[in-house]
């Protein structure tokens, strides 16, 4: 894996940003897996500026995104759809059909986990995929103990990692419990990883994955195994890591 180490959140959303726009102007008609939380916003700030600025085209692009909350429907403002659509896609010239996210108000949330898979795998797989890592290990929505062999699937988000999003909510009582999100062998899959570190609060969790073992107890140490990953880190998580 290589590490690239940052001053700070912004300077990392703007070198996550250099990143990409560069792979983006290589390769015009690239496969992006998008992300969502708070992690990449700056990233998707920096996307927009660009455009407006530069007028970096995406209209050939296509994206994935890993995850949705099942119960929401698209135009819920929790639903990631909606968080898609006003950090990013509202605001440069990606085709609107050219944006793929599971549908979390399906009434078959089985089918509708193999058919996002079908998708990917017709579409030739993620070029790039922007990832950020969990307090506890979570890569997409796969809690510990996921299986590195899973492919999209339901999952059942954990009391922690509902916390973390009750900020988006009114009340932790309104955060779904359950998400539709791509499996760790779909991400896996990817040609290219980017994942984004930010802050003390993931300072522990960056420190088990650059110093511990590869384990389905956390996640995010099967990207040790991947030949293409690139992660970037604030000071605040690095911490004391020797890197």
């Amino acid at each position: 894996m290589n590490i690239i180490k940052v001053k700070n959140y912004e300077e990392m959303s703007q070198k996550a940003a250099e990143i990409l726009l560069d792979k983006v102007r290589q390769s015009p008609k690239m496969n992006l897996g998008l992300a969502t939380g708070g992690t990449p916003v700056g990233l998707y700030r920096e996307l927009v500026q660009d455009h407006q600025q530069n007028g970096t085209s995406y209209t050939q692009v296509k994206t994935f995104n890993l995850d949705e909350y099942v119960g929401l429907s698209g135009d819920d403002p929790n639903s990631y759809r909606s968080y898609m659509n006003e950090k990013l896609f509202n605001h440069v010239d990606l085709p609107r059909e050219s944006t793929f996210i599971p549908r979390g108000d399906t009434n078959n949330p089985g089918q509708e986990c193999t058919d996002y898979e079908a998708l990917l795998k017709n579409h030739g797989g993620v070029d790039l995929q922007i990832l950020g890592i969990g307090s506890n290990g979570h890569i997409g929505f796969n809690e510990p103990g996921t299986s590195f062999q899973s492919e999209t699937h339901v999952i059942e988000l954990t009391a922690s990692t509902r916390e973390a999003n009750a900020r988006y909510f009114n009340s932790l009582d309104e955060v779904p419990t359950h998400a539709i999100t791509m499996g760790i062998a779909s991400i896996m899959r990817s040609k290219e990883i980017l994942l984004l570190v930010s802050g003390e609060s993931k300072r522990e969790a960056l420190a088990q994955l650059m110093e511990g073992e590869v384990n389905e107890n956390f996640p995010a140490s099967i990207l040790k195994t991947h030949p293409c990953v690139t992660i970037i880190a604030d000071e605040a998580a690095l911490g004391k890591l020797a890197i």
